[in-house]
């Protein structure tokens, strides 16, 4: 049996098992199981690549590239952990060398912009990754404040922001995401306690105001 979506049959009572027969399908490289494993996971895995880099088109093309390194190497899964969440620990690495390979070349981007404007706009808004806003009371509740967020979320200590992004956006436990970072569950409580007080800090910042 093929499951449409895992985590779903999982939360009504499927047994390990179909997980295992996936994953059997997937080592013999088949297509139709590697088909299935996409639509289960597509719109959770670019959720966190979007949330983690800000940017569509490459939270996109990335979440691609985390189902081709699955398919690639989906021969040393060794079932220690839930397939889900060895997705997720692939997909928190390859975000990891993105978002590094995206500040290098943003610095590089940024030192040619201020050496032609010569202290231009960019140069004094911190890098150029948040909006400019006029007023608190000009802002939309919705998209704008949305993207807010979002830059805040971006600007975040990345160490933070994933365990933050990980708990608050995909709604995983403490055990699910020590698992994938590799961290103690003490150590994630309180990266997500830093994680969004920073992100309470930067949103007041950006909105000029205090929130609740």
């Amino acid at each position: 049996m093929l499951a449409d979506d895992l985590d779903r049959l999982r939360a009504f009572g499927a047994t390990p098992g179909d997980e295992a027969r996936l994953i059997e399908r997937l080592v013999r490289r088949d297509e139709a199981a590697f088909n299935a494993l996409v639509r289960t996971y597509e719109r959770r895995v670019f959720a966190l690549t979007v949330r983690m880099i800000g940017n569509r088109a490459e939270a996109e093309d990335l979440a691609q590239e985390v189902f081709v390194q699955v398919f690639k190497t989906i021969g040393s899964f060794r079932g220690e952990s839930k397939l889900s969440t060895w997705i997720y620990r692939i997909a928190i690495n390859l975000t990891k060398n993105r978002t590094k390979y995206l500040r290098v070349r943003h610095t590089a981007q940024q030192e040619e912009l201020e050496n032609a404007e010569q202290r231009g706009p960019l140069a004094e808004s911190g890098g150029g990754r948040a909006t400019s806003i006029e007023r608190p009371d000009d802002l939309a509740a919705g998209r704008q404040l949305e993207q807010i967020v979002q830059q805040a979320i971006v600007a975040l200590e990345p160490s933070f922001r994933e365990c933050l992004v990980l708990r608050d956006i995909e709604d995983l436990s403490y055990e699910e995401i020590g698992a994938i970072t590799a961290l103690p569950e003490g150590t994630v409580k309180s990266r997500i306690h830093r994680a969004r007080a920073q992100l309470k800090e930067l949103v007041e910042r950006a909105l000029g105001e205090k929130i609740a």
